[in-house]
């Protein structure tokens, strides 16, 4: 889920996904396996996930629902159990020569499946900076983050102290 949201938000400004490089530092960061072309086709696939995603971070429960059972559908997404790496058995939905962005969306609809049925979708929310559009994924015991990122916490966080100033 954390590298969906990464995804999604890196449309917001500056774009951070524009080159095949920032892609290879995301597909690590997130370890993602399997195949890649490492060509910028696959940059532009990927970057076109980014609004498919967002409709389905930002989706009530129901709406969510039918874009999973939507996702998984239009990929033949088929849940098996695989160990490789140094990880465990873990469930994959397609094969690992598939395409970078359908993996991706693929993964995002498998871990959505997961908040909806834990009934957790409020684990998802928007960024509380009213300048920012990014998703903010709350996985804190307390359930308070409010912020996308550092900067936009950091920025609102000045704001009030000046306001508090004057």
């Amino acid at each position: 889920m954390a590298a969906a949201v990464e995804l999604v938000n890196s449309a917001e400004v500056p774009d951070t996904m524009t080159e095949i490089a920032q892609l290879d530092e995301f597909f690590d960061r997130h370890r993602y396996s399997g195949d890649r072309t490492r060509d910028a086709g696959e940059l532009t696939a990927v970057r076109a996930q980014r609004a498919p995603l967002r409709r389905l971070l930002t989706a009530d429960r129901d709406t969510a629902v039918g874009l999973v059972n939507d996702i998984l559908a239009a990929h033949r997404a088929v849940p098996r159990l695989v160990r490789h790496d140094n990880l465990d058995y873990h469930v994959h939905a397609v094969p690992s020569n598939a395409p970078l962005d359908v993996r991706i969306a693929v993964e995002t609809a498998m871990a959505m499946i997961d908040l909806i049925r834990a009934d957790e979708l409020t684990r998802l929310s928007i960024c509380a900076d009213d300048t920012c559009e990014g998703i903010v994924l709350d996985l804190s015991r307390n359930r308070s983050r409010r912020y996308c990122s550092t900067a936009c916490g950091n920025r609102n966080a000045v704001a009030a102290y000046r306001a508090r100033q004057k």
